[in-house]
């Protein structure tokens, strides 16, 4: 029976029952809760432990036998306090093993739980022994029941207090082996595959995707404590990782059914695009939360900005006004999870944002440990060969261990990287399998945001494949994966030009700007921004007619697509060329609507720039349209006012440019071709 619980694995808070409790009230939830022990009898979903949790389970089964008969006698039992006081006592201690049990058999947990033993073992002779110290005191002959189930409750206590709880001896052994394969990876040697089987067998891991679970169970538990500072234990559940991954990659040869698309995260992609991602920023910072945590009122704030809030004196609640009788912050770990796949999902925004070098910087902190490096190093070369002369499915299934593995690791990429994986990696975007190309494109897109592997690809001549992928890739996922590449790769100004000199690049980046899903248009966006910062780009851009479908996006109720294509077309209007397309687009009802509606001050600040270029390269007839717009005024003093520092400057440039009008000639006379004049609507 596995549980699903946002409690933290080993903990068990307390649950003490109201004092002012009817009898009857509490034998229920006594009886309700033994039946929910009762339901771990069969053992199924634990990996180890199974007898120490059979005797838990067998003790709690005599003491339910004990309940319904006290309470089966008298309609209303009336109970002495001291009665009362134990039975509260035994709610308690019924409650924490229920607890021991949920994670005994939480899905996911069976590794943590075998190397944890002693911690796990020590907890239930805890609570074991807890019971008959109850039962001790416990002033039975004032009790109403059965001679037989008296004498049920007197042997319980009896056997409470003699019981060994001890580790099994197969279990232990088990975990020795398991911690004797680690130091197989700190030595750099590969373990036994006999051996490894024997392990998960035992501890009933037989799938792909059960090794999936325990996987994303250890990234989780990283994840916590890193944001407890816990860096000793975050070695070792490095440790423990690495192994899993190597046990997922190395030992089962294929994925279940249709796991990957679930691991891919596509069922949440839904879920994600409902949300609104102001939902995911700081009340009191206004960005986007990187370790979100929740006070006493519910509110959620990141947790560098309410510890601050703390320090200086302030008890209160930011957004609620409510006094806090304590301080204490509770990791939001679900949102936490929103988050990230919110981040993964719509790509990085423009103007940049430092949660993914921060997730990167979680996952190398706990790739530092000499077994997790071993075995990543093992396991990259063991899929490099797989890709490079495996059969079609063994390629398959080690192109999507390398996406995997990839997505947020920083040290697995390197890995990567030193095995030589990007060259088979281009060599399978050729692959006539849809989901071979698209799991090898996702890869390049992880290598590429490591340093070396930008320019490997380059140097092994993988633009041009990457941008065939892009034109023609067999799925609209494949196509803006290849787009994300060129947006990672062009951050390196001699491979700007490079990509643009490609024929099929721009043209086809323009292509998903038009008819890619959300998260492809988001890759076509910032793959076109990063081009342009070499200047030879521009006139390619406009070539390609990129400001028709840029201006679209900009009535997208998606706020990120909007300030990106923005900040798109700002570059563009730099150029007298990108105002003349821009104009003849009929931009400036849109960008003024934007201007004085948007509650982005990023959109807010490109809207302006754009208008300032605008203005400079389009002369006298740009600028007496915006000064028949009174409400134009209006959101340009409010950004003076309201806005960042560098949106005030454009903006009071902009304002003196109006109010100047006319000023210089240069300003009065287009400066665009006479053929090429454009009417501003």
């Amino acid at each position: 029976m596995s549980a699903n619980t946002d409690r933290r694995i080993l903990t068990s808070p307390v649950v003490r029952p109201s004092e002012d409790v009817s009898p009857l009230t509490l034998l229920n939830a006594l009886i309700a809760l033994c039946h929910a022990i009762s339901a771990y009898k069969s053992g199924a979903g634990f990996g180890s432990h199974k007898r120490t949790a059979r005797e838990a389970v067998r003790e709690i089964a005599v003491l339910l036998v004990f309940f319904e008969d006290v309470r089966d006698r008298r309609r209303r039992p009336s109970l002495p306090a001291s009665v009362a006081l134990c039975l509260s006592e035994l709610y308690v201690i019924l409650h924490k093993v229920r607890c021991l049990l949920e994670d005994c058999a939480r899905d996911g947990a069976r590794l943590w739980i075998l190397v944890n033993s002693d911690l796990v073992v020590g907890e239930f002779r805890v609570l074991i022994r807890s019971i008959a110290t109850a039962l001790d005191v416990l002033p039975l002959d004032t009790i109403d029941v059965s001679t037989e189930v008296r004498e049920l409750v007197r042997l319980l206590r009896a056997q409470a207090w003699k019981v060994r709880i001890e580790i099994d001896p197969v279990d232990d052994s088990v975990r020795k082996d398991v911690l004797a394969v680690l130091g197989r990876f700190e030595d750099r040697v590969v373990p036994d595959s006999g051996l490894v089987e024997r392990l998960l067998r035992h501890l009933g891991i037989r799938s792909w995707n059960e090794c999936s679970k325990e996987i994303r169970f250890l990234e989780e538990a990283i994840e916590l404590e890193n944001s407890k500072g816990g860096k000793r234990d975050i070695g070792f559940l490095g440790s423990l990782l690495g192994f899993m991954n190597y046990c997922r990659s190395v030992i089962f040869d294929g994925v279940d059914g249709r796991s990957t698309e679930r691991l891919d995260g596509k069922c949440e992609a839904d879920v994600i695009n409902c949300l609104n991602p102001d939902d995911f920023r700081c009340p009191i910072s206004l960005e986007l939360m990187t370790d979100p945590v929740t006070v006493a009122t519910g509110q959620t704030y990141d947790r560098v900005s309410i510890e601050k809030w703390f320090r200086a004196g302030n008890l209160i609640c930011p957004k609620t006004g409510e006094k806090l009788t304590k301080t204490e912050l509770v990791p939001n770990s679900a949102l936490r999870k929103l988050i990230h796949q919110f981040c993964y999902e719509h790509g990085v925004s423009v103007a940049g944002s430092g949660n993914r070098s921060r997730e990167s910087a979680k996952t190398l902190s706990a790739s530092t440990s000499p077994a997790a490096v071993g075995a990543a190093r093992m396991l990259a070369v063991f899929l490099v060969e797989k890709l490079a002369t495996g059969t079609e499915q063994e390629q398959n299934k080690a192109v999507y261990e390398l996406r995997l593995l990839t997505k947020f690791s920083v040290f697995n990429r390197a890995c990567l990287v030193e095995a030589g994986s990007i060259l088979w990696l281009l060599k399978l975007l050729s692959s006539s399998n849809a989901s071979t190309q698209e799991n090898a494109i996702a890869g390049l897109l992880n290598l590429s945001k490591h340093p070396k592997g930008k320019t490997v690809i380059v140097e092994s001549g993988g633009l041009g494949p990457i941008a065939d992928v892009l034109r023609n890739g067999h799925r609209m996922e494949a196509r803006q994966n290849a787009a994300a590449v060129l947006f990672y790769v062009s951050s390196v100004d001699e491979y700007r030009e490079m990509i643009g000199e490609l024929p099929e690049a721009i043209p086809s980046l323009v292509f998903l700007l038009k008819h890619g899903s959300a998260r492809g248009k988001k890759n076509a966006i910032v793959a076109m921004f990063g081009l342009l910062l070499f200047p030879g780009n521009h006139p390619r851009v406009l070539a390609a007619g990129a400001v028709p479908p840029l201006l679209n996006l900009l009535t997208s109720d998606r706020t990120d697509l909007v300030d990106d294509g923005l900040a798109v077309l700002a570059a563009l209007a730099e150029k007298p060329e990108g105002t003349t397309e821009i104009l003849r687009a009929s931009a400036i009802p849109v960008l003024m609507g934007i201007l004085q509606s948007s509650s982005s001050r990023t959109g807010k600040e490109h809207c302006v720039s754009v208008l300032l270029s605008l203005c400079v390269n389009g002369g006298s007839e740009v600028i007496s349209v915006l000064r028949k717009t009174p409400s134009l005024m209006v959101s340009l003093y409010s950004s003076l006012t309201e806005g960042t520092a560098r949106t005030g400057k454009k903006a009071s440039s902009l304002l003196n440019i109006l109010h100047e009008w006319p000023g210089p000639r240069s300003l009065a006379a287009p400066t665009v071709p006479q053929d090429r004049a454009v009417h501003v609507r």
